[in-house]
This record gives C-alpha cells, structure tokens and sequence, in this order.
C-alpha cells in the first residue's frame, strides 16, 4: 500500500515530463542552440518555485508528512565543484538528449535504449562516489 503512492507519483510525473515536451530530444536540441525559450522557461520555472517553497518552509518553519522538521544544510561554496560538475552533467545531457528525471519517463515510454544511457549515468555515479574524496569540493 505505501508503494501505491510512489507509483501514482511516478506516473503523474511521467505524464508532466511528456506533456510539457521536455522528453522531447528537438525542444534539447533547441536548447542547447538557444534557438528556443522552451526549456529555459520550464527550468526557470522549476528553479523559482523551488525558491518559493524553500523560502515558505523556512518563513513557516513547516515540517514533513511525518511531523520532521525540515533541516536545510548549507552547501560549500565552491567554484571548481559546482563547474566541473556543471560541465559533466551539461555535457551528459547534451549526448544523450536526456537529464536524469527524462531518463525513466523514455524507458517508461518503451524506448529501451535509454537502458544503455541510464546504466551509464549509474555506473558514473557509482565512480563518482569511488573518487569523491580525491576530487576538487
């Protein structure tokens, strides 16, 4: 019963991803032209809100599902961790026509070689964590 959750969830995620078009491999293409507004808009979108709702949960010290509190932890600040990883996702995306998020709603809409590009980006991660004590953050 409490997966049924995670799977509605999953599902109305897929069907925002698929009618906003941002699975759609031309509205990346676009964007990484700057031939387009598109996707800036929905990333920028996503972005604002994302402040908004962090700026109402500390504002009203809301608490989680469960009764939590909700703990945001400051970040490092620091140039080449935020670029060099910038460089490796953008570059990511830019091959594969998908970020993480867009990789299950194409597998979900049975494009089964995106398998390859999401053991790829696992396998990344999992080489990341190897190294992450060795790199630059």
């Amino acid at each position: 019963m409490k997966t049924i959750k995670y799977i509605f969830a999953g599902i109305l995620f897929g069907i925002i991803m698929t009618k906003a078009e941002v699975i759609s491999w031309y509205r990346i293409q676009e964007m990484f032209r700057f031939q387009s507004f598109h996707m800036y808009g929905i990333i920028g979108s996503a972005v604002a809100l994302g402040m908004l709702a962090t700026f109402l949960i500390k504002r009203f010290r809301l608490r989680s599902i469960q009764g939590q509190p909700i703990a945001f932890n400051d970040k490092k600040k620091s140039i080449p961790r935020y670029l060099i990883g910038g460089v490796l996702f953008g570059l990511g995306w830019a091959m594969t026509g998908a970020c993480p998020g867009p990789l299950y709603v194409l597998i979900g809409h049975g494009f089964g070689v995106i398998l390859v590009v999401l053991a790829s980006a696992l396998l990344g991660t999992y080489v990341y964590g190897l190294f992450r004590n060795k790199l630059p953050h």
